[in-house]
């Protein structure tokens, strides 16, 4: 029996699946892989793994400019839940998590609207917001893209994803004989990402 695999941007599903008020929970997970599996497409093939991609929390200090006080983002609400979701993740059958990490790049201004009628605005230290950036997790996903298909252990890759970036590591999957199925859950994706790919799943 053929195999596939389930590669999850966990940055993109949790978007999808849940919201700042109500974060998704590996119920909502589990939920969702529950009606990917149950698919016509993925009937009479054998669930290899389900790859998880996200980043181990930032749990660092830093000091805030302009007076801002220092800021200890591990004591984030955020990173608790992050980290809460990550272990009960790993209970989730079938679910293997590829951890990238996050790094503290400064400060930014917030969006705001700039006044029309003057020449200069004030700043204050709670205009500013963190620059937290994402290293690691594209590399694992296209890294493991290639070992899967490689190594002929799936016959079906299917991508949950949204990001044009994957489309090189879609194309590699394509041109070693795997079948690259990609489920956007509703996203707007550009048309690379749906000429590279074999279906494109509606499930939301």
């Amino acid at each position: 029996m053929s195999s596939y695999a389930i590669l999850v941007d966990g940055g993109f599903i949790k978007r999808k699946l849940g919201s700042a008020r109500a974060p998704m929970t590996a119920e909502n997970f589990e939920a969702f892989i529950d009606r990917l599996r149950a698919e016509p497409c993925l009937q009479g093939l054998r669930l290899h793994r389900i790859y998880f991609y996200d980043a181990v929390p930032f749990e660092g200090e830093a000091k805030k400019p302009l007076n801002g006080g220092k800021v200890n983002f591990g004591a984030s609400p955020i990173v608790a839940r992050s980290k809460r979701l990550h272990v009960d993740l790993v209970r989730v059958p079938y679910v293997a998590l590829r951890m990238g990490e996050l790094g503290f790049r400064g400060w930014q201004l917030k969006t705001m609207p700039l006044p029309e009628e003057q020449d200069t605005v004030e700043i204050t230290a709670a205009d500013l917001v963190p620059v937290i950036q994402q290293k690691g997790v594209d590399m694992r996903l296209g890294l493991d893209i290639a070992a899967l298909t490689l190594k002929d252990q799936v016959k079906v890759i299917v991508l949950v994803a949204g990001d044009s970036d994957f489309v090189p590591a879609m194309k590699f999957a394509r041109r070693e004989g795997a079948q690259l199925f990609l489920a956007p859950l509703g996203h707007g994706i550009k048309e690379p990402m749906r000429e590279h790919a074999d279906l494109v799943l509606e499930i939301t």
